[in-house]
């Protein structure tokens, strides 16, 4: 078991297992900088979602929030698993259709869709556009009577609740880039809008209220003004809301210094307070749509690195530098983010120093780990970041011209890439000669 974080497994060599697989070996058959994920617990995770809504006997989706990862082989899994997908983008929503995935159990986010990410969704029959703001209803509105559509719709409101998470990600307070605010009369005006327009379904309302969270009480919050909204709209406008989407945001473990709930007792807060309110305002009890990203992905990823150069100041920690860095996880230069590492040809021995893990690119904000205790690494040392598998790889970047990681999905002790590590002919294979 893992001295640091008590949940990894360890061989009998010492060394650190990923989906029953040795760390150090998928780092020398792939190489590094690695992303891997123990794909059972990606499984696990919605089938704990669903199983909660079952117990609870409500209609539901588990809709993961692709922007955490997004892959063919990943909506492959979700596809394995009969859940639903959230897509924020043309990109992501062609990657579904690559994936073959069903575009049913496809809703479409994102504050500013282009006329051309509509029309792709249009064109695919998706589940839902969530609308955002007054513009798109305008442009979905037009893209539907151009090619003699109908589309089923959510609005997106922002509740006006403020998550108790980093600023970067806090999305239903009331001054939000995100939704139609419910205080000012906006989403009312934005449903009248809906419903004048025969070509568009009302299907249900949506908010979320941020991400990284570790208390119910926003969210049940969040729910409680959801059914009230949806009560009174019923009464006003003989509306019958059919889901109460209340995003996902749910915070997951990533140091010891964190102490989340299991994901899955967020969901049965938030039915039993809807199924509560609901018998309170009296009428029929819609479905509960859950949109989780990070607590699907986020626990069942790591980041695997090869050590290299040591630099030792004299009164400070000492700077253990990998061969990766913010190109591939650029969460803590952005969000100051934590994270535990461990050597995973080492796992089983005693730390005996404190370090700085820091990356190869050319910024002083490239340290992935502020402070870490480690046994005394030596370069060729394979270095494994726990929990990396939520907006580590969705967000990399070809920054000082390093290509982005490899990923590989580990389940049932076997070992697939899933995506190719970028080469230098990639690097360039978009520029054009000026000469």
């Amino acid at each position: 078991m893992d001295k640091q974080l008590g949940i990894q497994k360890i061989n009998a060599a010492g060394h650190l297992t990923i989906g029953g697989i040795d760390a150090a070996d998928l780092a020398h058959q792939f190489g590094t900088p690695l992303i891997a994920y123990d794909v059972a617990k990606i499984r696990q995770q919605i089938q704990n979602f669903n199983r909660v809504f079952e117990e609870d006997q409500v209609a539901y989706e588990v809709s993961y929030a692709s922007k955490a990862f997004a892959t063919v082989g990943m909506f492959q899994v979700v596809a394995q698993e009969e859940g639903h997908i959230d897509v924020v983008s043309g990109g992501e929503l062609y990657t579904a259709i690559k994936a073959g995935f069903p575009m049913d159990k496809i809703s479409f986010h994102g504050n500013n869709k282009s006329r051309a990410e509509l029309e792709m969704a249009v064109d695919h029959q998706i589940g839902v556009v969530i609308l955002d703001n007054f513009y798109e209803i305008q442009l979905l509105s037009e893209i539907l009577a151009e090619k003699d559509q109908t589309m089923n719709v959510m609005l997106r409101l922002t509740p006006g609740i403020s998550a108790h998470t980093h600023k970067y990600d806090q999305t239903g307070q009331e001054d939000s880039k995100f939704g139609f605010d419910i205080q000012s009369g906006q989403a009312e005006e934005a449903l009248q809008q809906v419903l004048a327009n025969h070509r568009m379904t009302m299907l249900g309302i949506h908010a979320h209220i941020g991400s990284q969270i570790f208390e119910v009480e926003g969210f049940v919050m969040a729910a409680n003004k959801l059914v009230d909204l949806a009560a009174d709209w019923q009464a006003k406008f003989g509306l019958n809301i059919q889901v109460l989407n209340v995003g996902g945001g749910f915070g997951i473990r990533y140091t010891k210094d964190d102490d989340p709930i299991a994901p899955e007792m967020f969901v049965d807060a938030i039915v039993k307070a809807v199924q509560k309110r609901v018998a309170l305002r009296q009428f029929n009890m819609p479905a509960i749509w859950i949109e989780p990203g990070r607590s699907i992905v986020g626990p069942a990823g790591y980041s695997l690195y090869t050590v290299g150069s040591r630099k030792v100041v004299p009164g400070h920690l000492p700077y253990v530098t990998v061969d990766g860095g913010m190109g591939d996880n650029i969460r803590p230069a952005l969000y100051q983010a934590d994270y535990e590492a461990v050597l995973a040809n080492r796992a089983a021995d005693e730390n005996e120093e404190t370090v700085r893990v820091a990356g190869k690119y050319c910024e002083s904000g490239d340290v992935l780990i502020q402070k870490q205790a480690l046994p005394k690494s030596q370069p060729g040392d394979t270095l494994a970041i726990l929990s990396t598998g939520a907006y580590g790889y969705s967000m990399a970047s070809n920054y000082n011209r390093n290509p982005r990681p490899a990923v590989v999905f580990v389940e049932n002790g076997q070992a697939k890439m899933v995506v190719k590590r970028e080469s230098y002919e990639d690097l360039v294979s978009l520029d054009q000669d000026y000469i």
